[in-house]
Order: structure tokens, then sequence, then C-alpha cells
């Protein structure tokens, strides 16, 4: 006999985190996630913030394509091509599936964290699904698909190396690697558009919007561990950035995206210092 619907055991959000993370189809990992921010929205959901988890397949499930190679090995095409455009949406549609990874990461390997830690990167998770299957969508009226060109992993790597320390992890994904994002944004955008693809100009702009969100939640946390374990923010990053060979930030930096992302004036003008 079936219970009724009322009486089904909810799922725990940080088990299908690490669930979905451990999913290798591109389609599958973002109906999932879409599912699984759904779930949480409408209540159906508990959250275990203490229990412990354990990764029983391969972290993160991703595909047999796209070739990943180091950075400098991935081809820059002209962007007076259709090919070159294409592999420049697909560079993009790659950050967003691994910053779909990322997001999950941060729900299902960090315990004892508020309540909102967790709603706060299951909102980035699903909002990143969302750029990527922008990106992927357009690609495809290009005459491409996701995996069809080389690409590289830097996002990834260092969200690897941050594995054990969610204050490194905060500290160094977020406000360093993804806010290089909010910088680029306006010259990749300039370039689609004088390139004339209107609407991957537009995407551009939806991300844009969203990534302050998810950066400024990236500066929320950060500065609620520095707080709880009375460390200065500024001199902590920089500690942080040096242990783990963190890639050095060259300008021109948005400023006014990274203001809006809750970077501080004092960190603003240091980034300008030290360009």
């Amino acid at each position: 006999m079936n219970n009724p619907p009322d009486s089904q055991p909810k799922i725990e959000l940080r088990a299908a985190a690490l669930r979905w993370l451990c999913e290798a189809d591109v389609a599958a990992k973002v109906a999932g996630v879409e599912a699984l921010a759904a779930a949480w929205e409408n209540v159906a959901m508990t959250l275990d913030k203490q229990c412990t988890l354990s990764a029983s397949a391969c972290i993160p499930g991703r595909p047999l394509q796209p070739l990943l190679v180091p950075p400098h090995e991935v081809k820059h095409r002209s962007m007076a091509t259709l090919e070159g455009r294409a592999a420049m949406i697909h560079a993009l549609a790659h950050i967003e599936f691994n910053a779909i990874n990322l997001a999950l990461d941060a729900i299902w390997r960090f315990s004892g964290m508020p309540q909102d830690y967790y709603a706060d990167w299951l909102r980035v998770a699903k909002e990143e699904a969302y750029h990527f299957s922008l990106l992927a969508k357009h690609l495809q009226t290009l005459g491409f698909a996701y995996g069809d060109f080389s690409a590289h992993n830097s996002l990834w790597e260092l969200t690897e190396k941050t594995s054990h320390d969610i204050l490194a992890r905060m500290a160094l994904v977020p406000r360093l690697m993804e806010a290089r994002g909010l910088d680029a944004s306006p010259r990749t955008r300039a370039k689609l558009a004088q390139a004339g693809d209107e609407e991957a100009a537009a995407i551009i702009d939806i991300i844009l919007r969203d990534e302050i969100g998810h950066v400024a939640i990236g500066n929320r946390w950060y500065g609620w561990l520095c707080q709880a374990h009375q460390l200065e923010p500024l001199a902590t990053f920089a500690a942080l950035a040096a242990q783990y060979k963190a890639p050095v930030l060259r300008g021109p930096f948005n400023l006014e995206a990274r203001r809006a992302a809750g970077f501080s004036e004092q960190e603003l003008l240091m980034l300008q210092a030290a360009e």
C-alpha cells in the first residue's frame, strides 16, 4: 500500500546535491538541479547540516567531451568567423557547467553552516544551470554542441584544492575566480555584439546580472567565516591566495560590478594599486 503524498519521506538536500554533482550526463544534471531547487522552494526537502557524507562516485560527474587541456593549449579563434564565435560561446558554457558543480560541491561538502548558506548555494546552482542551458542552446543555433571544442579546467582545479577548507573555498573560488568573470563580461559582450551576435550579448547581460549575486554570496560567507574565527578579511585573503597559489588578478576591473557584489572600497583600491 502506497503512503499518501504528504507522508512520503523527504529528500535530504546535501545528499541530493552530491548525487547531482556526481551525475555525468549534462542534460540530467541540469534537470536534476532544477528539480532540486523546486523541491526546496516547495518545502519538499530536509536539511541535515551535521551529517557526514562521502562520495561513492567520481567528482565531478562530467561527460567524456569536452577534452580538457591546459589553459595555454585552448585554441583562440577569430571572432570574425562563425567557428570563432562558437568557440567563445563554448568556453563560456564550460565555465557555467563547472560553476554548477562548484555550487553543488559547496552544499554537500561543508557541514555545520547556517541554513541560509545551503539555500544560497542552491540558488547559485540553479542559476548556473540556467546560464549553461542558454549558452548550450545558442551554441546549437550556430551548428555546434557542448563538447565540440577543447576546454580548460582552472575553475574546478581550485575548487578541488580548497575541498578541505571552507574559508579558502569562499575566499578563492567565488571572490577570486568567479569575480574574474565580472571583469571579463563587458569585454566579452562587446566582442560578441561587434561580431553581430546580439543574442549572445543578451545572454552575457543575464549572466553578469546573476554573477554579481553569486560573488556577493561568496563575499557574504567569507565575511561570516572571518568574523566567526576573528580573522581580518583582507590579510587573510592575501595569505590564502599565496598559500594556494591562486591566479594573480589583472585589470581592468569592473569596479561597478564588484561594488555591487560587496567588495569594499579598501579592497578595490588594493586591486587597482596592484595593476
